[in-house]
């Protein structure tokens, strides 16, 4: 497959089947993910593969985190319904960047360094979910995990920065195109429009 071809065939999955992904497999999407540009090499990235139990638990703190806001008379948005994929999905895959520090957040050229780190972060989770197209493999790029972040990385034993996750497994459907933006839309040559 080119890898044109995957970038147009990449979809968001959000229903998965039972059948358990191989460790081979998930080290190929993983292979592609550490493949990534970032900046100044820092290669900035962890990543917590989760199966069973553990992504059970994810789950559930993802609902009683949305729930929590919910009490509060916040929207939880999709938070609920993005637990169910975690708990559905074969494996899901934490995705950290141990270098941020919540206690560095006054430092300004800090704050640079971690805007530079998500873009390297984004550019790794890019890779995997193209590597799982190639694969034929669905996947879910998930950032409502956000709801319980503290409680997630507490039961993890993480400190460094929660960025996303990302649910991966073989897919049970096969959503279609959602519309998109022309490039000659989004894009201006020069000063002048």
């Amino acid at each position: 497959m080119k890898i044109g071809e995957a970038i147009v065939q990449r979809r968001s999955v959000r229903k998965y089947k039972a059948e358990p992904l191989s460790r081979e497999l998930i080290g190929q999407a993983l292979e592609a993910a550490t493949q990534a540009p970032s900046g100044k090499n820092a290669q900035p990235w962890e990543f917590i593969v989760l199966e069973g139990e553990d992504k059970a638990k994810i789950a559930e703190m993802m609902v009683s985190g949305a729930e929590q806001l919910e009490a509060m008379g916040n929207k939880s948005g999709s938070a609920k319904r993005s637990a169910g994929i975690i708990q559905e999905a074969p494996a899901v895959i934490m995705v950290y960047n141990p270098r941020q520090n919540k206690a560095d957040k006054a430092n300004p050229v800090q704050e640079v360094m971690w805007s530079v780190d998500t873009q390297s972060v984004g550019a790794a989770i890019q890779n995997l979910l193209l590597k799982a197209v190639e694969l034929g493999l669905g996947s879910l790029w998930i950032c409502d995990i956000f709801v319980a972040e503290e409680q997630i990385s507490a039961w993890l034993g993480r400190e460094g920065g929660l960025m996303a996750a990302v649910a991966l497994g073989w897919p049970a459907e096969e959503p279609i195109p959602r519309p998109r933006k022309s490039w000659q839309e989004v894009t201006h040559w020069g000063r002048g429009h």
